[in-house]
């Protein structure tokens, strides 16, 4: 059994840039830093920083591209690829992380105290505006009743 997951709770180190193949397929791409923090030898305390490149396609391309932007966190869940090509003679290498998942996380000036700013986009899933902050609908509508909810009435 193989496995090529990659999971990357970081900040993007460039705006997403936006691109389209020749087929349509809109696809984005970002860079993304990721922190370690370790002690040396020493015991003195040690941050070391990676540099990470994003692929997204299709329509979670297009989101990524909408509201993401340098310095914001997010999350991405996809798989490494490396990319050859031949450039003056010579062979270069690209690793890079193709996201299937992209959450975006708090905003410049959002409240932080709950996450509930957050939204996941997903290969496959459809989206929508709902005013500052993305929401990715899954396929099914919540519908929230419109009077208040009395504590008692939850049956635990």
């Amino acid at each position: 059994m193989y496995l090529n997951k990659v999971f990357i709770i970081g900040n993007l180190t460039r705006d997403p840039e936006l691109k389209a193949l020749p087929s349509g397929t809109k696809v984005c791409s970002f860079g993304m830093a990721t922190n370690r923090n370790f002690k040396d030898k020493d015991g003195n305390r040690q941050e070391a920083t990676e540099f990470h490149n994003i692929v997204v396609f299709g329509r979670v391309a297009e989101l990524a591209a909408q509201y993401l932007k340098k310095g914001s966190q997010a999350y991405v869940e996809g798989r490494l690829q490396t990319r050859t090509w031949e450039q003056n003679n010579e062979k270069k290498y690209r690793t890079e992380v193709v996201a299937e998942t992209v959450q975006f996380g708090n905003r410049p000036g959002a409240s932080s105290t709950s996450g509930v700013g957050a939204s996941t986009v997903g290969a496959g899933k459809g989206g929508k505006d709902a005013g500052s902050v993305p929401v990715i609908e899954t396929g099914e509508k919540i519908e929230y009743p419109s009077e208040e909810i009395n504590p008692d009435d939850i049956p635990f």
